[in-house]
């Protein structure tokens, strides 16, 4: 990593779960994240009301929007209840004010979509899940399809799984390698997939059209939000652009 990891101040390290995140996207970094030595690790939401992820699994916020302290690591999780989130204003104004002093803002999965809602992956190179990656574009963004992107203070992981990479690189940019090595061995991390299957890249033909099919009704309703995401903070940018030259 060409970043030096931070000092070893006391971090606060912000998860957001919502009702229906995919679970992995949240849990995932969060088992990794929450072991970093000298620090804290919170759920956060609007309230501390239990919500449901997308199957099933209940997750109780730790701490709400209002309590929230400033998060040096904020982590945007997605899911399918991303898509009524990229128009939720309150969500938006918190990701934007964290991110104001946070060392680190990153996002798993479609996460990264409503971190472009809120105007926070302008200019940055970003990655998103395989099946959403065009919609990412509908944003000012430089979109890569990679595993784990790095841009500045600004770390994106790729679909669901890719949150635990993602976790470990971002341990290693928080507290330095021998930690992260030490963190993926104590929860052996070694991954060795019974199919290859995990990637349109490498999966075949037939089961990536199955996959396409099967996720159409939910990305018809995602193409839909995030088009009018990218109007909003399109219309946003240039209202302020008019502001500026006044």
């Amino acid at each position: 990593m060409e970043q030096s990891p931070m000092d070893n101040q006391h971090l606060h390290i912000g998860v957001l779960v919502f009702e229906g995140m995919t679970s992995l996207d949240a849990l995932g970094p969060f088992e990794v994240l929450a072991r970093t030595p000298d620090s804290t690790c919170h759920l956060v939401w609007k309230d501390c009301t239990p919500l449901k992820g997308d199957t099933g699994l209940t997750v109780t916020p730790s701490v709400s929007f209002a309590d929230a302290p400033p998060f040096d690591v904020l982590v945007v999780p997605g899911g399918p209840g991303q898509n009524d989130l990229m128009a939720d204003d309150e969500l938006l104004e918190f990701l934007r004010q964290q991110a104001k002093a946070a060392r680190w803002v990153t996002s798993v999965c479609t996460g990264s979509l409503l971190l472009a809602a809120a105007g926070l992956l302008n200019g940055y190179r970003a990655t998103c899940h395989w099946l959403s990656l065009d919609f990412l574009r509908m944003f000012p963004v430089e979109v890569v399809p990679d595993r784990v992107v790095i841009d500045r203070n600004r770390v994106t992981g790729g679909g669901v799984t890719s949150g635990l990479d993602f976790a470990f690189v971002l341990l290693d940019l928080l507290r330095g390698g021998e930690v992260a090595r030490k963190t993926q061995l104590l929860l052996e991390y070694d991954p060795a997939p019974p199919f290859r299957s995990g990637h349109p890249d490498v999966a075949d033909a037939s089961v990536v059209e199955a996959v396409r099919a099967l996720a159409q009704p939910m990305l018809a309703r995602r193409r839909a939000v995030s088009l009018e995401a990218a109007r909003r903070l399109s219309g946003a940018r240039a209202q302020a652009a008019q502001v500026g030259s006044e």
